[in-house]
């Protein structure tokens, strides 16, 4: 009898650890975790980025996945600036939703305002924002505009590690397959949301382990919110499967990072090589946000 080959982690940890950090020249760049998230200084959003910010900033996302930028005193406008530098900006379905008590009517934020009335708020569960989407959102960048005294992080989730961390059989059987993620299990089931009429939710098949367009690496592409099943599998296969691959994310802290928000904070992270939990301790409490997402006109691929 042999011990369990629980040490995929610690190779996957080694492997993306001892990787070779690129340098910046107009930007500071403090990691928070070895996992994920950096805070980054040297930048004021209020005033459009230099192309020699802007290139930096993309060699700090690739190899962060999760930017944090603090004291950025910035508008409406100068959040969908930057957030238009990495794709075109995103129109949430549930924009000005009452489920997300959400009073801005801007179509490209999606803002939401959580508070002693609210039953459900954005963002409370392990998930990849908009996955449904055929083209889901790439880049996502949120400011909260009213934190609690205390609590209301948001935590992240490295998907490469996620993926280097199982076993080479594993590995074996997920390559290759596709999955659904369904908009109506996130908002029918999870808000309570309906279509407005003659819409209806995204549903797109994706693959179960995609590249990433941008470093060329795999990376776990399910997520909880809205990954329905596996294609090609039975449903009870199916089933067994994802819940595997939703506790292996869920409950390995060494692949995880988490960010406090602050006053005038800007957090921009990677959506396709990320997720992300909005963590809703501060009940009773109020916690505000608005939300620019980007996307770069394709799917994950395979």
């Amino acid at each position: 009898m042999s011990f369990y080959r629980d040490f995929h982690d610690k190779r996957a940890l080694a492997d993306w650890n001892g990787r070779e950090r690129p340098g910046y020249e107009t930007i500071a760049v403090r990691p928070l975790s070895p996992a994920l998230g950096a805070e980054v200084s040297g930048v004021d959003l209020s005033k459009p980025p230099s192309e020699a910010q802007l290139a930096d900033i993309r060699k700090a996302i690739g190899d962060n996945l999760v930017l944090v930028f603090r004291d950025q005193d910035i508008t409406a406008e100068d959040h969908k600036r930057f957030a238009r530098h990495f794709g075109t900006l995103h129109r949430h379905v549930l924009g000005g939703a009452r489920q997300l008590s959400s009073t801005d009517h801007d179509p490209e934020i999606l803002a939401w305002r959580t508070g002693p009335e609210t039953r459900f708020t954005a963002g409370d569960a392990w998930h990849a924002d908009v996955s449904c989407d055929p083209e889901p959102i790439w880049g996502s960048f949120l400011r909260v505009t009213r934190q609690p005294e205390i609590g209301g992080d948001t935590a992240f989730a490295n998907m490469y590690l996620a993926y280097e961390s199982l076993s080479e059989p594993l590995k074996a059987l997920l390559d290759g397959l596709t999955a659904v993620h369904d908009g109506g299990k996130a908002w029918t089931a999870g808000y309570g949301a309906a279509p407005q009429p003659g819409q209806s939710f995204p549903a797109t098949e994706h693959p179960v382990v995609a590249r990433h367009h941008l470093t060329g690496r795999k990376y776990l592409f399910v997520n909880e919110a809205f990954t329905s099943h596996i294609v090609q599998l039975t449903r009870v296969e199916s089933d067994a499967i994802l819940t595997l691959l939703f506790r292996h994310i869920e409950r390995n802290p060494a692949f995880q990072t988490r960010v406090h928000w602050q006053p005038n904070s800007l957090v921009f992270w990677d959506n396709w090589a990320t997720q992300h939990h909005a963590i809703w301790d501060y009940y009773p409490h109020e916690r505000w946000g608005e939300r620019a997402s980007a996307f770069i006109g394709s799917a994950p691929r395979s």
